[in-house]
């Protein structure tokens, strides 16, 4: 067979005269190309570094100040007042060039940091965030029109040129925290309540709030960020709960277009498009978002080859033959993987994703998995439902990882798995939206959501989902990173998909075929009877979790941003106001509400909340219910500003939640006891919402090809009795809704909350138009 003779490099024979030697010239190739391939990847790495390094100046300014000292000294003038004779230690052939040299490269470092720190400065200004549409002060016109943070960044930047150069996150003052927190909640609590409320906070402002807060003071010094490690270690990985449906979300393919209906097709293009956007990471290229303003970019770095490990709380033992408890709380990611682990009914295959140095081209990587949905072979005991265990509780699938994976060739095939590029899966089922079958777009969601609770690998940063139609979807782990990051890399792929690589006119992938690339290697399992009772006692968990997730799939096509932008207002405002407003129909009361938000503007900086239920959004509700009322538009404007203005108090470092939550992790470690921190954090958010980003990247061209519009994403609900609301604004006329709750909850129905969204979208339009009818002015419809 050809592909067991490439799988050997060398083969030899001990003869009676000597040992009879056989090299196989095509193998050894690929190692040489492979190598050079690795080589070339360090010494890129090694260049960016230099150049992100010294940036926003360049390696060949270093050598126009080495130029220009050099020309004044021979010149006989001193540029340096005396400095470069002060270090002239050589002879004196060699003391004055080399003193010169030395002057330079201080000189020249000295303007590095002066340049950097000047961008910093013009980073941390925010006020242009705040200022009125068509209205601009007068620090806001210095900063825009000046375009210094243009002129200081002259050469084109890389991913990670403006690491060093931006702010940290500040920490926001106790008195800010507490006010802005009391007044969050004013519109939940009656006037008993809040005064009890407003008691314990005050308790707390008084003490032990100073103390807690000069500790994270001193954090916010000398950590990066104050708030992200504790945030990825407290939320993330020390949650013992299940992480399917409740932490990880999912995104969907292009809404109305399928490229292919070849699966295999389908998969190759994929894939080959995400190793083009690794290849893109790992050079550092600057794969710039919309805005002017750069974004922090540490979140990139693991997105590929990158696995979540379960841990164990200290003080447990793993198994009764273990005393030492092994505490393992990490997301593992690694470098320069290149291969994938496949699922496909039942079976494990390693794939390999290089053939010489290069890509597998997408017709080679169609023929790879057609080969293993060709495999009639069974799946061997236990392996069917061993993805199940990142489905379940966290500490059973830590105990059974070190008692099983730990040797032999379950740990060989569990590193094959956790250190692949990624993992995908060729779904059995026919999933998407499809306009003339009822709910295909809620199955479609909860496909990717949590799958048959088996066939998609929870810990990999990401499950790329390939249905035996065509359509693709991505099921993602939350703590590496949040969903701008995979919304980013997904716009490229699809894009890169139907728009550069294509399809033939049979749906193949384009390109020619290599029958001699080795065949997927099945991976091997030895699981014993009681390792698949845990392996089957998480499923049985992760089913019922997964069967009690009531998805509802709304879109919303009687308008959208472009009617939206005519009214004068925020899209997202009016949005969160109609949310406020279907859930004051749906159960005639107001909640806490969370609305993500990035901090992406500082350094290592992820989300921060927005509370959307404010005393003026819940004074439009009611004024929505009342008959009598006809200050709704107005009220409508005063909700909608002041969401506005929360959001970016919340992007520019002064929202209040990851204050909160940083001070509680102080106070814990301090084993320092407060009832209003405690209260704080205990809340529940009924209403989870969070928006999609939409066109990032700008590669499609929505005005020539508006089929090619993207479906969004979701994520499970927060609350047992709440609602889960991701919503994308898709282009001009439409803006998709998914909406998750749980059966289990009388409170809650999925699709009924649905159905009142699109009622207050619709209520609040009519506000516009009965304006218009009034003939108040073009301008405000």
């Amino acid at each position: 067979m050809a592909e067991a003779h490439q799988a050997v490099g060398f083969q030899f024979t001990v003869r009676p005269d000597g040992i009879d030697l056989h090299l196989s010239r095509e193998v050894l190739k690929h190692i040489y190309l492979s190598g050079v391939t690795s080589w070339r990847k360090r010494a890129i790495r090694f260049k960016n570094d230099i150049l992100a390094g010294v940036y926003p100046a360049s390696p060949s300014s270093w050598l126009f100040v080495v130029v220009a000292i050099m020309s004044s000294v021979y010149a006989r003038i001193d540029p340096s007042m005396g400095m470069i004779d002060s270090i002239k230690f050589m002879t004196v052939q060699t003391q004055t060039w080399l003193s010169a040299v030395l002057f330079a490269t201080a000189l020249w470092l000295t303007l590095i940091l002066l340049l950097r720190y000047t961008l910093k400065m013009l980073l941390s200004y925010h006020g242009w965030i705040f200022e009125s549409h068509g209205k601009m002060s007068v620090s806001t016109r210095i900063w825009l029109v000046g375009r210094l943070v243009k002129m200081l960044s002259g050469r084109r930047p890389l991913l990670y040129s403006f690491q060093a150069s931006l702010p940290r996150l500040p920490v926001p003052s106790v008195d800010d925290t507490i006010r802005r927190y009391l007044e969050s909640v004013r519109p939940l609590l009656d006037d008993e309540q809040y005064t009890q409320m407003e008691t314990v906070a005050n308790e707390f402002k008084k003490d032990p709030a100073p103390k807690l807060q000069k500790f994270l003071k001193f954090k916010s010094w000398w950590a990066a960020n104050y708030v992200s490690d504790w945030w990825e270690e407290y939320i993330y990985l020390r949650g013992r709960s299940p992480i399917m449906v409740n932490s990880n979300f999912y995104t969907m393919d292009l809404l109305y277009v399928t490229p292919t209906h070849r699966q295999a097709a389908r998969a190759g293009n994929v894939v080959h498009a995400m190793l083009q956007y690794r290849r893109k990471l790992e050079r550092g290229e600057h794969i710039k978002a919309l805005g002017k303003v750069p974004m922090c970019s540490f979140q990139y770095e693991r997105m590929f080859n990158t696995t979540r490990i379960p841990g164990i709380e200290k003080g447990e033992q793993l198994c009764p033959s273990l005393s030492v408890c092994v505490c393992v709380y990490l997301v593992q990611h690694l470098k320069d993987r290149k291969h994938l682990v496949v699922y496909h009914r039942g079976r494990f295959f390693k794939v390999w994703l290089y053939l010489g140095g290069r890509h597998l081209w997408p017709s080679e990587l169609e023929m790879q998995f057609q080969r293993i949905l060709n495999d009639t072979s069974a799946p061997q005991p236990g392996e069917m439902k061993l993805a199940a265990l990142t489905a379940g509780n966290r500490i059973p699938w830590a105990r059974a990882r070190v008692k099983y994976f730990s040797e032999g060739v379950n740990k060989t095939s569990l590193e094959a798995i956790e250190t692949a590029s990624f993992f995908l899966t060729l779904d059995d089922e026919a999933h998407g939206y499809d306009a003339e079958k009822l709910r295909s777009l809620d199955l479609y969601a909860k496909s990717l959501l949590h799958g048959k609770c088996y066939d998609r690998w929870f810990d990999k940063s990401f499950t790329l989902v390939v249905y035996k139609n065509g359509k693709v979807g991505v099921n993602i782990e939350h703590s590496w990173a949040d969903a701008p990051i995979m919304g980013h890399m997904w716009e490229y792929v699809l894009a890169t998909d139907c728009f550069h690589l294509g399809y033939t006119e049979e749906g193949h992938s384009k390109g020619d075929i290599n029958k001699g690339l080795m065949a997927p290697t099945k991976l091997q399992w030895d699981l014993p009877e009681a390792c698949q009772e845990i392996i089957e006692g998480s499923y049985r968990l992760a089913k019922e979790i997964a069967d009690d997730v009531d998805f509802h799939g709304c879109l919303f096509d009687d308008f959208g941003k472009g009617l939206i932008k005519r009214c004068r207002t925020s899209p997202d405002a009016f949005i969160q106001l109609a949310l406020q407003l279907a859930h004051f129909r749906d159960k005639e009361e107001f909640c806490l509400t969370y609305e993500a938000s990035m901090t992406r503007m500082f350094r290592e900086g992820r989300t921060e909340t927005v509370r959307s239920c404010t005393c003026e959004s819940a004074a439009f509700a009611r004024a929505m219910e009342d008959p009598n009322m006809s200050e709704r538009l107005d009220l409508f404007r005063k909700a909608a500003e002041k969401h506005q203005n929360l959001y970016r108090l919340a992007m520019t470092g002064s929202g209040i939640d990851r204050h909160l939550f940083c001070l509680y992790i102080v106070s814990k470690r301090l084993q320092i006891d407060s009832p209003f921190l405690k209260q704080v954090l205990s809340e529940p958010w009924r209403l989870s919402t969070s928006q999609t980003p939409q066109q990032q990247l700008n590669l499609i061209d929505l005005q020539k090809f508006p089929k090619y519009v993207g479906a969004g994403g979701g994520f499970g609900p927060v609350a047992d009795d709440g609602y889960g609301v991701s919503y994308i604004i898709v282009g001009e006329d439409l803006i998709t809704f998914h909406i998750s709750s749980k059966f289990s909850s009388p409170e809650t129905d999925s699709y009924r909350f649905g159905q009142n969204i699109r009622q207050a979208m619709l209520d609040i339009r009519a506000l516009f138009q009965l304006k218009e009818k009034k003939n108040v002015g073009p301008g405000d419809i």
